[in-house]
């Protein structure tokens, strides 16, 4: 086992291979808030790359309904229990990851699903925590709630899958760090599928190999957010690359959110993973909940997504989510004009702060007519 450090948990930490950070690494950030659940994202992924023999029961992306929505069942609440208590000391986790919790012979700390556990990828949807009697009062953090989760593969820095393959058949793009299989290498021992906590490797039976989300590589190759960003609906997605802590760019639009304002953060960064898929938390959710999922920095980001209305930096670079289905490599404000620019600095979208509107009287005196609703 080598030692790397893991910024997200304030610590180095045991993994099975060395460090080796790719050139640029490919990163999302998904603001919970703003999604409905449509599942516009998963039919746009399910439509794209799993329709096929053998593929039927993989969702690439999902959304979950939280705190009871699984897929696969109970794939978050079965590894937390494995893995004992999670303590954090400030910024700093103090318990043990996934790779240090492993027993003797294995090299993750994980679960293997069985076929009854992809039975149900809608359980939960829409259920709450809590219920109301004789009426309530309406207050944040609610007493009766729920969420939204979507997900995707994290292409996480240190992968339990890669680093679970005795094949060596997944592996980290240097290019982009988007992990991948070599189906040509993996004979099917589903490892990867044991090892990932976020269940996002899937077996196919009929061709014997394992398979993934690949983060629409060939469309990022040509500037490109993947399927599932540019279909959201909610418009709660923006793709792009992200620097490590100590090298943050502030006209990164992804660096900001994460790195320089800390509104946004990983799912379960206690696994050790390092994952690449950053959320801002809903604001309307219980602090301790909220904790075990996210981390710490949880409380202080929805104060800072709070106080977006009254911070026009915030609000107008979260006003580019959804704007363009080109990446974003750079963001800049000009007056109340949001800029998104690509990796060469050519403008590509253009969004102002407050949406113009257009207030028409309900006499035209022009036509000397009541304006009415219906034609």
């Amino acid at each position: 086992m080598a030692r790397v450090h893991n910024w997200q948990i304030g610590r180095d930490m045991s993994y099975w291979y060395p460090e080796n950070r790719p050139q640029k690494q490919f990163a999302a950030v998904f603001d919970i808030n703003k999604c409905i659940a449509c599942q516009t994202c998963t039919l746009a992924c399910k439509t794209t790359w799993t329709s096929g023999k053998g593929q039927e029961y993989m969702l690439w992306n999902n959304v979950e309904s939280k705190p009871y929505g699984f897929y696969p069942l109970s794939w978050d609440l079965k590894l937390l229990q494995m893995l004992g208590a999670q303590q954090w000391q400030g910024g700093e986790y103090s318990g043990r990851t996934i790779f240090e919790s492993a027993e003797a012979g294995q090299r993750v700390l994980g679960w293997r699903p069985d076929e009854r556990d992809y039975a149900y990828p809608n359980v939960g949807e829409d259920d709450c925590a809590g219920q109301i009697d004789n009426g309530a009062d309406l207050h944040v953090p609610h007493l009766t709630w729920f969420f939204y989760l979507a997900r995707i593969c994290n292409h996480c820095t240190y992968p339990a899958c890669l680093a679970a393959c005795p094949r060596g058949s997944i592996y980290k793009r240097p290019e982009d760090g988007i992990v991948l299989v070599d189906q040509g290498r993996c004979r099917g021992y589903r490892e990867c599928v044991q090892g990932c906590p976020y269940k996002k490797v899937f077996y196919n039976p009929l061709t014997g190999t394992s398979e993934k989300c690949i983060a629409c590589y060939p469309k990022g190759e040509n500037g490109l957010q993947p399927q599932c960003f540019v279909n959201c609906i909610g418009k709660i997605r923006l793709a792009g690359f992200l620097s490590t802590p100590n090298a943050a760019k502030p006209e990164n639009p992804l660096d900001y959110l994460v790195h320089i304002r800390k509104v946004a953060l990983p799912l379960f960064p206690q696994f050790g993973l390092e994952p690449n898929v950053y959320y801002i938390p809903p604001i309307h959710a219980p602090a301790t909940f909220l904790h075990q999922m996210f981390g710490p920095g949880s409380e202080a980001a929805i104060r800072t997504y709070r106080a977006a209305a009254n911070d026009p930096d915030l609000a107008g670079l979260l006003g580019l989510f959804g704007s363009t289905e080109r990446t974003v490599a750079i963001w800049k404000r000009e007056d109340d004009w949001f800029i998104g620019l690509d990796d060469r600095e050519q403008e590509i979208v253009r969004v102002p702060l407050r949406e113009p509107v257009h207030v028409r009287p309900a006499y035209d005196e022009k036509h000397q007519i009541a304006r009415v609703n219906c034609p």
